[in-house]
């Protein structure tokens, strides 16, 4: 198996990171603009190899896609992070000229790859990528659900003074501070109700936090956050390659499914090694299912603006 991630920065390299340490593939390459930076990453990982006990090749490459022929799956982690104070709005005009020359340029060398898509703002910039590309609708995945999941774990975890893993929890929705929704009703901590653990104020406020993760992090680190969204990529590297049919929240193309059509946005999906391979539909109430169109409505403005970029 051949693996590409395509942006040597912080959340790219973590994610090959942990894709080299578990193994995932025998090959990865690590590509990147800037002259040198993914060779000496990929060397810096590869001196970890005896130490993590892994025997993945990692190759580095300064911009040349032919190194990239062959993948099985590529992320594509491309584009300016987001930076204090700036909207995932603002990065589109910046991010989608970017993001569709990485798409073209691989698609020439891995025609039959699987996209894994980070690149914010990512439901803006998933739905391009699929748009763009002519692909089948199942070979383009949206990372989004999967980090803003284990974001909303990690927030539950610390209310109910808990392990991450004994919970269940899933955000649906836009990979927004105020498009994502954390589903509290559907959350579990060993099979049972998370609100028999906790009040109704104390899970408001989970949500709350886990809506504005991404940007908790931004303000305390001065850019977005890497180890999390990498780790994200990587496993759903890992749930392709390995055919895990694990139900993982992505950004995904829907039409008709949870009442909306020609959008990209985070629902339940089965990933494996056909990408993904069906929406699981969560049956939302009343309220929920509002937030959801409400969501998708935001994501649709944000998804406008592509009309008006010179791509």
């Amino acid at each position: 198996m051949k693996v590409t991630v395509v942006g040597a920065g912080a959340v790219g390299a973590t994610c090959a990171d942990n894709i080299a340490r578990k193994q995932l593939c025998s090959e990865l390459v690590i590509l990147d603009i800037k002259e040198g930076v993914a060779e000496g990453k990929a060397m810096d990982l590869m001196q970890t190899a005896q130490i993590e006990g892994f025997d993945t090749k990692i190759i580095g490459s300064t911009n040349d896609y032919s190194k990239t022929a062959g993948s099985d799956v590529c992320v594509v982690t491309s584009g300016l992070p987001r930076k204090p104070g700036m909207t995932r709005e603002e990065l589109i005009g910046i991010n989608a000229g970017i993001v569709k020359t990485v798409t073209q340029n691989l698609l020439q060398h891995s025609p039959n790859t699987i996209l894994i898509i980070i690149s914010n703002p990512m439901d803006t910039m998933t739905y391009l990528t699929l748009k763009s590309s002519g692909l089948p609708k199942n070979r383009v995945i949206g990372m989004g659900g999967a980090l803003d999941s284990a974001r909303f774990r990690y927030y539950l975890s610390q209310a109910l003074s808990c392990s991450s893993n004994d919970l269940q929890a899933s955000v649906i929705g836009g990979h927004g501070d105020t498009t994502m929704i954390p589903l509290t009703r559907l959350a579990t901590y060993m099979g049972l109700p998370v609100g028999n653990f906790a009040d109704a104020d104390t899970l408001k406020k989970v949500a709350a936090d886990t809506m504005v993760g991404g940007a908790t992090l931004t303000g305390l680190l001065g850019t977005s956050a890497w180890y999390a969204p990498g780790a994200a990529g990587a496993f759903l590297v890992e749930s392709i390659l390995r055919d895990e049919k694990r139900v993982v929240p992505c950004c995904v193309s829907l039409d008709g499914e949870y009442e909306q059509k020609d959008i990209c946005l985070g629902v339940p999906v089965v990933i494996g090694r056909n990408g993904w391979e069906k929406i699981i539909d969560y049956k939302l109430n009343d309220e929920e299912q509002a937030a959801f169109t409400k969501s998708a409505d935001a994501v649709r403005n944000m998804n406008n603006v592509l009309s008006t970029l010179s791509l």
